[in-house]
């Protein structure tokens, strides 16, 4: 029976897996809500920014910000926000995959890509690449916090200020709802027209005026400071909110099939003793014959 000592010593290990995947898909489940109510309560802000943005620009068009100042795109940077654990299905690897598309893009048209990291899973994915990374953020834990993505994200504002960035994209995975989780790469700088001018649109289509304290140009450079970090931390809000339905259903997904497991090797274990017994027995009898 040393067949079935090995396969009951299998049922216990995928038992354990299988209650290990079981307590994973319930914290999952608990954290998932907790992670959508915060993404949805970033979601008005954030198009709020942007409305007052788009009609600040429309109002002001004699002070131009260099946010918003097209370019001939020969060097671009990326903000990659991934997460800091893996266990959550292909969630990484669908971003990732998209990204390395973009990379060779822009390769193949003479852009180097310069990068951002937020999260362990995509520092770890631009080191193995060989990307220029020029700041990163990981340990986040389960609640983003503006205070820890200003300091990288300025790190790429910076740049682009300077003129050593052409273009900045920020890559995340947006949430749809608890089964799908959509890979996007969207593009931060320079603000696009077509964004700016669906914030003005919602306005209703009437003129803006606005009186600026102390000034124009200060006033514009402080809000749109504010409207890219307001993105960032929503797409990072988005991305903590796909990560954890990913992973309830992952997880979901492991115990089911761990069950299926268990079920087979109970079959095989069944069917192994019996045969042992049935050999036993015919052993006994054809003994018992002989004699």
């Amino acid at each position: 029976m040393a067949v079935g000592k090995e396969i009951r010593g299998k049922i216990k290990s995928v038992e354990n897996t299988k209650k290990i995947t079981k307590a994973m898909e319930m914290v999952a489940a608990s954290k998932m809500r907790k992670a959508q109510d915060r993404m949805r309560a970033a979601r008005p802000y954030s198009e709020k920014v942007r409305n007052i943005a788009a009609h600040l620009g429309q109002a002001n068009p004699e002070y131009v910000h260099p946010f918003m100042k097209l370019h001939t795109v020969k060097s671009s940077g990326f903000i990659v926000v991934t997460t800091d654990k893996g266990l959550c299905g292909g969630m990484n690897t669908n971003i990732l995959r998209t990204l390395t598309q973009k990379f060779k893009d822009l390769q193949a048209s003479g852009a180097e890509p310069q990068t951002v990291a937020i999260g362990n899973k995509g520092l770890g994915f631009l080191n193995r690449v060989g990307a220029k990374v020029l700041a990163q953020v990981t340990q986040l834990g389960d609640t983003p916090h503006l205070e820890t993505l200003i300091g990288p994200v300025k790190v790429m504002l910076d740049a682009y200020t300077e003129g050593k960035l052409d273009a900045v994209y920020i890559c995340f995975t947006r949430f749809i709802n608890t089964m799908k989780q959509e890979p996007v790469i969207e593009q931060l700088l320079p603000l696009s027209a077509e964004k700016l001018q669906g914030g003005a649109n919602a306005g209703g289509g009437f003129a803006w005026d606005y009186l600026y304290e102390p000034d124009a140009p200060a006033v514009i450079d402080d809000l749109l400071k504010l409207y890219i970090e307001s993105l960032v931390y929503q797409a990072v809000a988005e991305n903590m909110a796909s990560e954890q339905s990913a992973r309830m259903v992952a997880m979901k997904a492991a115990t089911d099939n761990a069950g299926n497991v268990i079920g087979e090797l109970k079959l095989i274990y069944n069917k192994t003793r019996q045969a042992a017994i049935t050999k036993e027995l015919s052993e006994i009898v054809a003994g018992a014959a002989a004699v």
